[in-house]
């Protein structure tokens, strides 16, 4: 059934029947093609508020995996195409941006069209996103995945990472939590990244009813404390994976186009890079799946001390 064909009244009413429930009940979701799973690779899918540092993130955690031995491969969901800029040094063309030049003939490609390699082995893709207002991210995320395996790049991958857009939680931009076995939300010790860490929760939530994905946790980044963190946690049943202090060599890195594994060593730096290679290395011992309760909005102004 194409969901996105169905009246929502139908999309209901299916849904109260037995058996298998609609993914998104109640709303109007991309559905994953059975066929465009990614196999044997461990899937992260990384999450969080606009602006919090996902990208920086994601690159500095696949260049740990690939420290660690794994072969990596990095896949950026933003139309602002800069989820791997750090690795490659540059903005690489999207998969969108590639398949609209051959008038959408995906035989016509070749993977070093859309495949780049970065810093340390990192393969990178960046999917891009429809034009503003128009389109899916979901079909977006569907083509770049079904391009990758149609040309068996993902066969010889040990770590997929998806670098998602933030702040929106829709039906499109949840797509990668449809080909991830965990979640990981970047946050900062602040109200606002804390009440769309909540909104992602309810996200990675409702995909679990239908896949294999659960939240692995959540990372702390820009925080020198994470007071605010803990106490959210606490209430949901979440936990705190690793923490990233506000450091200016993280911002420094992000200018000179290179990864902190790439920066001139100094302490601070060091212990960073640390942080990130024991996060991954923590990552893919495996970690245990977390099913936290989402807060209600009321709940979280009251639980963060906003009157």
């Amino acid at each position: 059934m194409n969901v996105a064909s169905v009246p929502l009244t139908d999309l209901k009413r299916s849904a109260a029947s037995p058996g298998r429930r609609p993914d998104g009940e109640g709303s109007v979701q991309v559905q994953m093609d059975p066929n465009l799973k990614i196999g044997t690779a461990k899937v992260f899918a990384v999450y969080g508020k606009g602006g919090i540092g996902k990208s920086t993130t994601s690159s500095n955690l696949s260049v740990a995996f690939s420290k660690l031995g794994k072969r990596v491969l990095q896949i950026g969901c933003d139309p602002k195409h800069d989820s791997t800029f750090t690795l490659t040094k540059k903005l690489v063309p999207t998969v969108i941006d590639i398949l609209e030049s051959v008038d959408f003939h995906a035989e016509e490609l070749r993977p070093e069209d859309f495949v780049f390699e970065g810093f340390n082995g990192v393969m990178c893709v960046e999917a891009g996103g429809p034009p503003a207002g128009t389109g899916c991210g979901g079909y977006v995320v569907g083509q770049t995945v079904k391009l990758l395996k149609e040309h068996h790049l993902l066969e010889d991958t040990d770590v997929v990472i998806f670098d998602v857009l933030g702040d929106v939680v829709c039906g499109g931009f949840a797509a990668p939590l449809q080909h991830a076995d965990r979640a990981l939300i970047v946050t900062a010790n602040d109200f606002d990244s804390i009440f769309a860490m909540n909104r992602i929760v309810q996200a990675i939530s409702a995909k679990a009813k239908n896949y294999n994905v659960r939240l692995g946790g959540v990372i702390a980044n820009r925080s020198d404390a994470t007071d605010q963190i803990d106490k959210f946690n606490d209430r949901v049943g979440l936990s705190t994976l690793a923490r990233f202090p506000q450091l200016d060599a993280i911002r420094k890195s992000r200018l000179k186009k290179a990864t902190l594994f790439e920066m001139e060593p100094s302490a601070e730096v060091e212990a960073v890079q640390q942080e990130y290679l024991r996060l991954a290395a923590r990552l893919w011992a495996g970690t245990d799946p977390i099913a936290p309760a989402a807060l209600k909005d009321r709940e979280i102004f009251d639980l963060l001390g906003f009157d």
